[in-house]
């Protein structure tokens, strides 16, 4: 689990100052081109519906960076279910007395609309990412992917960013932004940044929001699920942790396991068998009640 303590404490200054607040792509490639050519800017996408994890990831791009730029928005393309997009939480006075929270004199927020960052209708291109996006979410969620990829590949266009950061929580996804960067051949850096946990061990997500206090404790179960796997991989095989698992959430019918899955870290190929030699992570998706919740976690 993450530590909150040293990442956020960073020393606030000019208070009385504004946060810049960008709306438009042509407004956001303006700003960053009047920038001087050593100025660096981190980059952190997300869909807002703020938590203290994506607090991490801007504290850690101005660590990194002389500025960083903060995006919120929903962008439609990546779901696959017309009602997740519908509940899909959207606070943004929250969120941005949140970011308020950090030196935001050294932060851009960009909030685009659909149709200017896209051009017209939110439309995917096609993305050839290889066999990461053919399994879990990529088999979960058709489409999903494309949409991620499209949305990036505007963002980064309009942002330009020196670093961009994302949080392992999305493990398959960090993966396929690599690749998306690689494929676009620019220079922006890629940084996958820890999970940042509660102290009972629920993954942070913007999800969350969407969860009562019952639930919220429910939750816990993935992350004891995964510890417990990965406490006991030396002495008990893949099928009997898996069958331990499955039967974990049979105990409860307010949950639905959508997979549970040992892969590889690099290749996300699935495994049968533990092996100290070979980087592997379990994956985990599960339905509580109407709320899809991911998560992952390295075993060796």
């Amino acid at each position: 689990m993450q530590i909150w303590g040293n990442v956020l404490c960073l020393p606030s200054v000019n208070l009385i100052l504004k946060m810049r607040i960008i709306t438009l792509k042509s407004e956001m490639s303006h700003w960053r081109q009047g920038l001087s050519s050593q100025s660096s800017v981190g980059f952190v996408p997300t869909m807002g519906a703020l938590h203290h994890g994506h607090l991490s990831l801007v504290s850690q791009a101005l660590m990194d960076n002389d500025l960083a730029v903060i995006s919120i928005f929903v962008n439609p393309t990546q779901f696959n279910n017309s009602a997740d997009l519908e509940v899909y939480p959207r606070t943004f006075e929250a969120d941005n007395s949140l970011l308020e929270t950090l030196p935001h004199d050294r932060i851009v927020l960009f909030t685009p609309r659909a149709e200017d960052l896209y051009d017209g209708p939110p439309l995917s291109k096609r993305w050839e990412f290889g066999s990461i996006a053919r399994v879990m979410e990529g088999e979960f969620r058709d489409g999903h992917f494309d949409g991620v990829g499209t949305v990036l590949q505007l963002l980064f266009e309009a942002v330009s960013p020196s670093k961009s950061y994302f949080g392992e929580k999305d493990y398959q996804q960090l993966l396929i932004v690599k690749s998306l960067a690689d494929q676009l051949g620019n220079t922006n850096e890629i940084i996958g940044c820890p999970i940042y946990r509660e102290v009972s061990g629920l993954a942070m997500s913007s999800r969350n929001q969407r969860l009562s206090e019952q639930q919220k404790v429910q939750a816990t179960l993935l992350y004891q699920i995964m510890k417990y796997i990965k406490e006991h991989l030396n002495t008990m095989s893949w099928a009997e942790l898996k069958s331990w698992a499955e039967l974990q959430f049979e105990k409860d019918k307010d949950w639905q396991l959508e997979y549970l899955t040992l892969a590889d870290s690099q290749t996300l190929e699935k495994k049968d068998d533990y092996s100290k030699d070979k980087p592997l992570r379990i994956f985990i998706a599960a339905h509580l009640g109407t709320v899809r919740l991911i998560d992952n976690m390295a075993v060796n």
